[in-house]
């Protein structure tokens, strides 16, 4: 029977500004099981990243502020753990790969001794055995030659070397859970297509579970099990991949579909756009947040903000009423 190594329950996220309170995370639940793929995706600004930072309490305090919730990994409440706890599990038991590699690593360090501080950290091995350990992590995420770039700082790679060196950063611990946010953000297609097959081969081999946040359907639709769907902080559709894209339920996740370029269609006209813009996080709605731009909005939907349902099995999402993709207008 396969085991949920992370649980999720009612997350909630604020940041305190001078210019108000930045609703940023508002009642995320998921939950992530043994060697699967979890995709978190929705447009930029609707909490993707805040939520896993959350999760291991990176988020700067102040201004940023966890509320509310709980996040249990193997039995152990992430959001109530001692720090000193906490540490050891980060980049040990809980690996990340950041967004910007450039910004990400640290340019006065070389490549080597970032690469082996977690061992040395977490593992205590010598810095001699720690050298040896990355020279294979960097044999393993495909970097040439690595034992004459030990000692090469960040600005000698390239953003996709750059990128690999993270993610054998975030795989020297062996950890269970793998999170990659937004990995292939700032690298050209061809690089992207690279890392993701980086990151599926070395799953295979490993093991671990993973997290992956995007906005990019295209790899979501490749490369997870099951789909979370967020928009302004909530998440709106949870289900496998394969019910998202065939079956998409909620009105959002049905318009993000609907703007895709697909291989299968010639279109005579434009692609759809989701008309309007994304609602202003300043203000905790006391609707349904996607209301302003849906496009099968009716007068419930501003009257009260529907919480999660289930319409299949495992299939959850957030709307008053049962729609489909042949319901558009």
């Amino acid at each position: 029977m396969t085991q949920t190594i992370l649980e999720v329950k009612d997350l909630v996220t604020r940041f305190y500004t001078p210019e108000g309170v930045v609703h940023a995370v508002n009642g995320m639940s998921f939950n992530l099981d043994e060697r699967e793929t979890l995709g978190i995706v929705g447009e930029s600004g609707c909490g993707k990243s805040v939520t896993v930072l959350s999760i291991l309490r990176l988020i700067p305090n102040p201004p940023g502020k966890i509320e509310r919730g709980e996040a249990f990994f193997l039995g152990k409440d992430l959001l109530q753990l001692p720090i000193d706890e906490l540490r050891q599990v980060r980049g040990k038991e809980i690996g990340m790969i950041f967004q910007d590699p450039m910004t990400s690593l640290n340019p006065v360090m070389t490549i080597g001794r970032q690469v082996a501080e977690p061992m040395i950290e977490h593992l205590g091995m010598s810095k001699r055995e720690a050298r040896e350990r990355v020279i294979e992590l960097l044999i393993m995420v495909g970097i040439p030659d690595p034992a004459a770039r030990l000692d090469d700082y960040p600005h000698q790679f390239s953003g996709g070397m750059r990128q690999r060196a993270m993610i054998a950063m975030a795989l020297s611990c062996d950890p269970k859970i793998l999170i990659a946010d937004e990995p292939t953000t700032a690298l050209d297609v061809t690089i992207q297509a690279q890392i993701v097959d980086l990151v599926n081969q070395l799953q295979d081999k490993l093991g671990m579970a993973i997290i992956w946040i995007t906005h990019d359907l295209g790899v979501v639709a490749r490369l997870v099990d099951r789909v979370v769907v967020m928009y302004a902080g909530y998440p709106v559709e949870r289900a496998s991949v394969k019910e998202v894209y065939g079956n998409p339920r909620h009105p959002y996740t049905i318009s993000l579909l609907q703007s895709l370029p697909r291989i299968d269609q010639v279109r005579e006209d434009r692609l759809a756009n989701i008309k309007g813009r994304p609602p202003d996080l300043f203000e905790e709605p006391k609707f349904c947040p996607f209301a302003p731009r849906c496009p099968f909005v009716q007068n419930r939907c501003w009257e009260e903000n529907p919480g999660m349902r289930s319409v299949g099995e495992n299939h959850n999402i957030a709307c008053w009423f049962d729609v489909t993709t042949e319901d558009l207008p």
